[in-house]
């Protein structure tokens, strides 16, 4: 297997074998959290120290990697832009180059690509992407172990409906989901499509895998056959201005009974949360017995764990 990239930046930083070696950490680590023995990795992280600094609020990414950090031994430093120098006009470069000095690891949670693009390109410490505007890609690794343990720990063949706006989410899926041959559909409305950029390493990623990715606006196309329906709320952080404009054009794209009918049999629903149900999903739905959004939950720690031991662990 080739050595673990440097930083995890997007989705396909990785390649196939080192996802799925990721994936199966992660079940090994879930499967032995709360034990003292060497596979819980309850030492992988000791003496090291991991800033996590939040230019966003979080809820899940916060709470799972402070958990994760502390669960592998190390030092979890939580870290708000009020409480740093690049709040006050630091530049990036500098604060990369001070925090490398003081701590092991950069996970950060920012607002355009470019700023953790220039992080990681002036820190000697991993820096990790735990959101930006344009990808989710550890969120990405939470839904694919949560849909490789719905599908019986099969992911290649598997389908995914992601159905609403063509944000950061759905770009980490389409990357993660072709490079673990998974055929992954979105639906969005018209003028709220994917990146085009992102969509043709998603499709070069799934020709490769043999696979293929779609992009549509039927959600009842995108939705047909699928063993995963997937969507997010309409208007993310930083877009709430356009949150009553958005209710109208994303109203037919709804995960609703009816739509999530024409799924597979057995298919699961995700959500990476939080909901706003009524809105991008039907509480008969998000609280339906197919719905795997708490488990897609928890799955953050997991996988988050896995990549911090293969960024920091082993090396």
């Amino acid at each position: 297997m080739a050595e673990f990239p440097p930083h995890f930046l997007r989705a396909d930083d990785l390649d196939a074998e080192q996802l799925t070696d990721l994936l199966d950490l992660a079940d090994r680590l879930q499967a032995a959290r709360g034990s003292t023995g060497p596979e819980a990795h309850g030492d992988a992280l000791a003496g090291r120290t991991v800033a996590l600094v939040f230019e966003k609020p979080s809820t899940r990414t916060r709470v799972s990697f402070e958990v994760a950090v502390a669960e592998l031994g190390g030092h979890p430093l939580p870290l708000s832009s009020a409480e740093l120098q690049l709040g006050r006009g630091e530049t990036i470069a500098d604060t990369a180059a001070v925090l490398s000095r003081f701590v092991h690891a950069i996970v950060i949670r920012t607002f355009g690509q470019e700023r953790i693009d220039e992080l990681a390109a002036n820190a000697t410490a991993p820096v990790v992407n735990a959101l930006t505007d344009l990808e989710h890609p550890c969120q990405a690794l939470a839904d694919l172990q949560t849909l490789r343990a719905a599908r019986g720990g099969q992911l290649a063949g598997s389908v995914l409906a992601y159905v609403g706006d063509g944000n950061n989410v759905a770009h980490s899926l389409l990357l993660a989901g072709a490079l673990a041959g998974v055929e992954v559909r979105v639906a969005h409305p018209a003028g709220y499509a994917p990146d085009a950029a992102i969509v043709a390493r998603a499709e070069a990623l799934a020709a490769a895998s043999g696979t293929e990715v779609a992009v549509t606006t039927d959600a009842v196309a995108a939705v047909g056959g699928a063993h995963a329906v997937y969507t997010d709320v309409w208007a993310s952080m930083g877009q709430e201005a356009e949150a009553e404009a958005r209710l109208e054009v994303f109203e037919p794209y709804r995960v609703t009974p009816e739509l999530f009918s024409h799924a597979a049999a057995d298919a699961v629903f995700l959500h990476c949360l939080p909901a706003h149900r009524g809105e991008e999903v039907d509480a008969e739905v998000i609280d339906g017995p197919a719905s795997r959004v708490f488990d897609q939950a928890e799955n953050r720690l997991h996988a988050q764990k896995a990549l911090l031991v293969r960024l920091l662990g082993d090396r």
